[in-house]
């Protein structure tokens, strides 16, 4: 990455805040300008911002750049030019420091996201954090006076996946219930369900008694029949441990446009506890690759790699 990683800690209200530190050389005002008034927020901002008034309580309106999302508010929470500035959009809240430094200012912007299921889940971390990295250049392109960085989905889905790496947002975990255990997996994809569901059955709807698509199996896991179907939704099948069942493999989809969240889980009986590390490890680069594939980017297969997260989640369970 051409930036520093983002950070990610929990407030003591129990929000996930992402923190960036930049140092700009650049005079606190000239920055100060940049991060408020919304003729320059346009050049570098995730949304076109109305005009507002620079005082706490007032209102702002925040348009998405696609048209056919819905407009959303805030509110205007701090303003104390040229050293902070705290804002609300939606229900997430974020802030911009500016401290006079030798040669310019250090700037520090914060996201606090407000734990709702669309956007200001944790799980979202990665995807803000990729995309505030770009935002960031954006503005210190602006602030210099140069063309903005070119910067592609593929740039962002590397950068992306460093994030999932870095706050561990790519592992599984193990949940009890009456019958043994569940094995969850949780991943944020950018493609909305009816892009990710004909990825995930391999362009062939799926049918109650039929084997389920290869992209939904892992050799550590050996799949039975399907047994439920929800097209666009859900999948689920039958595992099987020595020819006789075991189980059952379910994959979820939900979300909207941009954006959707794929939910894996796997129901393990007491008796084959012992391998739930395995398991974990199998499916997490199985996910790995599902989702690089989705950006047409060919992942392999590593051994290596499933035998180290099999080694680390042994070390947890």
């Amino acid at each position: 990455m051409t930036a520093p990683l983002a950070t990610k800690q929990v407030d003591d209200e129990g929000r996930t805040v992402l923190r960036f530190e930049r140092r700009l050389a650049h005079p606190p005002e000239k920055v100060w300008r940049a991060v408020t008034e919304p003729s320059e927020l346009a050049h570098w901002f995730p949304a076109k911002i109305d005009a507002y008034e620079m005082r706490p309580g007032a209102p702002m309106r925040f348009s998405e750049l696609d048209p056919d999302i819905e407009a959303t508010t805030g509110e205007v929470l701090e303003a104390d030019p040229p050293k902070r500035f705290a804002f609300r959009w939606d229900q997430d809240l974020m802030s911009f420091e500016l401290t006079p430094e030798a040669g310019g200012c250090r700037l520090v912007f914060t996201h606090a996201l407000s734990g709702s299921e669309m956007w200001g889940d944790e799980r979202f971390a990665a995807q803000h954090s990729a995309g505030w990295d770009t935002c960031l250049e954006m503005l210190s392109a602006r602030l210099a006076g140069e063309a903005p960085p070119s910067d592609s989905i593929d740039d962002w889905f590397v950068r992306n996946l460093e994030y999932v790496e870095e706050f561990g947002l790519a592992e599984g975990e193990v949940v009890d219930d009456a019958e043994g255990s569940v094995i969850r997996f949780e991943r944020i994809l950018i493609q909305p369900p009816d892009e990710a569901w004909p990825a995930l059955t391999a362009s062939a709807e799926p049918t109650v008694g039929a084997a389920p698509p290869e992209p939904t199996t892992s050799p550590a896991v050996p799949a039975g029949p399907v047994t439920e179907v929800e097209p666009g939704r859900v999948l689920v099948y039958e595992w099987r441990h020595a020819g006789e069942p075991a189980g059952w493999v379910r994959w979820t989809l939900s979300g909207r446009k941009y954006a959707c969240r794929l939910v894996l889980t796997q129901s393990v009986p007491p008796q084959l506890a012992d391998r739930q590390a395995a398991m974990l490890a199998a499916w997490q680069v199985h996910l790995e690759r599902f989702i690089a594939g989705l950006h047409e980017v060919d992942r392999p297969w590593s051994d290596d790699r499933v035998e180290l997260l099999r080694k680390t989640y042994a070390g947890r369970l």
